[in-house]
């Protein structure tokens, strides 16, 4: 093929462009969350644009989350560095595909199967434990992986 000289370099831009994006789109988003480890956090806290405090808890770390909302978002990091848990409560539902992570399909699945009606969810799905209920102005939930829950810490701690 006989390309003039003019339209190669613009070929060649348009090319590069194209490798870029497609990178771009092929790489995994940036995810933190249920089960991911403690620098998931930090991914979290700048996703969701949040303020963030950390209380030591004796058996677990406290991370919460304030959310421009007013939401509050609270990630339960346990001694080996994995999240175990988060709750949320506050006038607007947080970002859950950015909080759950991989188990958010779970949820997805969970509130699709939900036949106690769409303001409040209770599921097991094999580890995830997931329940939220909720209303404008009022959303509560939380989501924990049963067998990460550090041994002595009750499941009523996680609010």
């Amino acid at each position: 093929m006989n390309l003039d000289r003019t339209f190669q370099p613009r070929l060649a831009v348009v090319s590069c462009t194209a490798v870029a994006l497609g990178v771009l789109l092929a790489a995994p988003a940036a995810r933190a969350a249920l089960g991911s480890s403690v620098a998931s956090i930090e991914t979290d806290r700048a996703a969701l644009h949040a303020q963030h405090s950390v209380t030591a808890r004796g058996l677990y770390e406290l991370h919460e989350l304030t959310l421009p909302s007013g939401t509050t978002l609270r990630e339960y990091r346990a001694p080996d560095g994995i999240v175990f848990a988060v709750t949320w409560n506050g006038p607007a539902k947080p970002d859950l595909s950015q909080a759950l992570g991989a188990y958010f399909p779970g949820y997805v699945e969970a509130a699709r199967a939900n036949g106690a009606g769409h303001n409040r969810l209770a599921a097991t799905r094999a580890d995830l434990v997931l329940v939220s209920s909720g209303h404008m102005r009022a959303f509560t939930g939380r989501a924990y992986l049963a067998s990460a829950i550090p041994a002595g810490v009750s499941i009523d701690e996680l609010r």
